[in-house]
């Protein structure tokens, strides 16, 4: 497919939207249930209800999809199926109801983004280094959703909250009928080399703990970052432009990462990703309350997302062939959502006991941990 062909104004306006949702959920969806009047406790509960579902779906979708190959079907009948059972939520706000809706609608979400990942990249076809031209499109739209709800919230109540959530998810259905579909092409694999052959492969397995332990590390982080910035006195204006802060600069790192990933290797790239989280973690735990310190910590989010991601979808591209990047998608998604749910469940039960800088510094332990398994299990690369 030549490079004039990419069809990347629909590529980018589905991860405009599908972002959009998660600008949407990580900073505001524990202050909507704190709205409701919800413990730390069942607030932490129903936050990883749906990364334990990342444990789950994307496997059995990203199998279904590199048996099938009709990823562009499962990406858009995930995103109607997650509008209708998310719009359940009308029915009752009780907190068995809550966690029905957060587990039916997480199913069907995280069927979407690892199939449409493989589609992205089928698209690109050995022009990778301008996936992240493309996905930086997410971050723009998680910035604009993050400041215009936390301005929102300021003048109108939570109780808008799930009607804002739907009209988003609308966004990602009519984005996902925008795309063109698109199958990678065959690798340089062994024809006979399965999925857990090539995930034995040196590096890779160490590669996947370190997934899990990274969004581990972001539990208190997507929990209650807004709820700590808000104790704290900061207005949830100024928390929206806090958040949008971080993810400009995850933008710039999107943009920088062609350029870095062709200077240094994964490994590196990793194992400084893995370690300036840790730093964060401790600044936000200890430090928020000063407004230098806060706006480092997100500038931050250009290392503890950016770079990680744009360098963990390059593992999974190199390390799987053809027939198995759905599942290596799948399976990064899964481990993601392992530890961000072990994340949010730890933080939820800590926060109350333990308090805010305890509980962010038990996520710098996983960042650290993290870092010392890339350092030690994966063997150098170069570009």
């Amino acid at each position: 497919m030549a490079a004039a062909a990419l069809p990347y104004w629909r590529l980018s306006s589905f991860y405009l939207f599908y972002f959009a949702l998660l600008g949407s959920t990580a900073p505001f969806l524990a202050l909507y249930f704190d709205h409701l009047g919800f413990s730390a406790a069942r607030i932490g509960e129903l936050v990883a209800i749906p990364m334990l579902m990342r444990c789950v779906a994307p496997n059995i979708w990203g199998w279904l999809g590199d048996y099938t190959g009709r990823r562009l079907a499962i990406v858009r009948f995930g995103a109607v199926c997650t509008l209708l059972t998310f719009s359940l939520i009308f029915v009752s706000k009780s907190y068995a109801w809550l966690a029905m809706v957060m587990a039916l609608h997480a199913f069907f979400w995280h069927a979407v983004l690892p199939q449409f990942e493989v589609i992205t990249l089928a698209h690109l076809q050995g022009q990778t280094s301008r996936y992240s031209q493309i996905r930086l499109w997410g971050s723009i739209g998680f910035i604009i959703t993050v400041v215009a709800l936390g301005r929102l919230f300021q003048w109108l109540s939570l109780d808008i909250y799930p009607s804002a959530l739907v009209l988003i998810m609308a966004g990602i259905v009519l984005s996902s009928l925008w795309v063109p579909n698109a199958q990678p092409a065959p690798g340089n694999r062994v024809a006979g080399e399965g999925f857990l052959k090539q995930l034995r492969n040196p590096g890779v397995l160490a590669f996947y703990a370190c997934v899990a332990l990274m969004q581990m590390s972001h539990g208190p982080y997507y929990t209650f970052l807004t709820l700590h910035l808000e104790r704290l006195g900061y207005s949830r204006g100024v928390i929206g432009m806090l958040w949008a802060v971080g993810v400009v600069a995850e933008v710039l790192m999107f943009l920088a990462m062609s350029k870095i990933l062709a200077r240094f290797s994964l490994r590196r790239v990793l194992m400084a990703s893995f370690l300036l989280a840790a730093l964060r973690w401790l600044l936000l735990g200890a430090l928020a309350e000063f407004l230098w310190v806060l706006l480092f910590a997100q500038v931050l989010h250009a290392a503890t997302f950016g770079s990680f991601h744009a360098a963990a979808i390059s593992f999974v591209q190199r390390s799987f062939g053809a027939r198995q990047q759905g599942q290596g998608q799948a399976l990064y998604a899964a481990l993601a959502g392992t530890g961000g749910a072990l994340g949010a469940l730890y933080s939820g039960y800590s926060w109350n006991a333990l308090g805010a800088a305890w509980t962010f510094s038990i996520a710098s332990l996983a960042a650290v941990a993290a870092a010392v398994i890339i350092a030690t299990c994966m063997q150098e690369d170069r570009p």
